[in-house]
């Protein structure tokens, strides 16, 4: 299952909340964790170049986990960029054959804006920057809106939609 918001929309709060069911387990693979393997140096050179290439990595390492029978999330974000492109048509095909979902983590950008102050680790417009450059016809089997519903509640939607 994947995950896909921008910055602060509240994807990993869901992840945690999935996480901390009784009734199912998950295994996680995140932009965040996968970015930090590639060297901060190589990031300040080239960002996309390296990040497109550990992202790729991460949806492979989710089909592993797949292939072996374990639910898998994916936290992230879907952006089409020359080093990704096509970046969600990659991850279709990276999935095929196995159970795959994509959720839509939707969340007002200014709300997302003021996670992000309030975070302190993300820079002020990361999320509206990152909203223009997100994968469009994306087919998604769900959308949780985090700005009316808490991550719990987020958790439950998609465990009910999505895994029984």
């Amino acid at each position: 299952m994947f995950l896909n918001g921008v910055t602060s929309s509240g994807k990993t709060s869901i992840v945690e909340a999935l996480q901390n069911r009784d009734d199912m387990y998950f295994y996680v693979v995140a932009n965040d964790l996968f970015q930090e393997m590639v060297g901060e140096r190589f990031l300040r050179e080239n960002y996309w170049q390296h990040l497109s290439r550990v992202i790729l990595l991460m949806y492979h390492t989710a089909k592993l986990y797949s292939d072996m029978g374990h639910n898998v999330l994916i936290d992230g974000i879907l952006v089409e960029r020359q080093e990704l492109q096509p970046h969600y048509q990659q991850l279709m095909e990276i999935m095929q054959g196995n159970p795959f979902s994509v959720v839509e983590v939707s969340c007002p950008l200014e709300i997302c804006r003021a996670r992000n102050i309030a975070r302190g680790d993300r820079y002020e417009m990361q999320s509206h920057e990152q909203a223009s450059l997100m994968a469009r016809d994306i087919c998604y089997a769900l959308r949780v809106e985090t700005d009316k519903h808490s991550p719990e509640e987020c958790a439950e939607q998609i465990v009910r939609a999505l895994c029984k």
